[in-house]
């Protein structure tokens, strides 16, 4: 089991906190983003699916992130977030 820190790049947490202002769904999305760091936390290369080379896609519901993972740092950083 391969351990990994999940970052998310400054413009994918804008895009979280407006989705999380702009939404009546507030604690689903909480949720998501608490399962979405713990899924990513382990063996994060074997998560989600490939999207394009180095790019990989995770949907947590009502979330869906783009990430790529760094393995020789063991970080993951969340790229992109939008709602599913």
């Amino acid at each position: 089991m391969t351990r990994f820190t999940v970052t998310w790049h400054p413009e994918a947490e804008a895009e979280l906190t407006e989705l999380w202002l702009s939404g009546s769904d507030r604690n689903e999305i909480a949720a998501a983003v608490g399962a979405i760091d713990v899924t990513l936390s382990v063996d994060a290369t074997s998560k989600g699916q490939d999207v394009a080379e180095g790019l990989r896609s995770l949907n947590s519901p009502p979330l869906r992130v783009l990430f790529v993972v760094r393995e020789s740092d063991r970080v993951v950083q969340i790229e992109l977030v939008r709602r599913l």
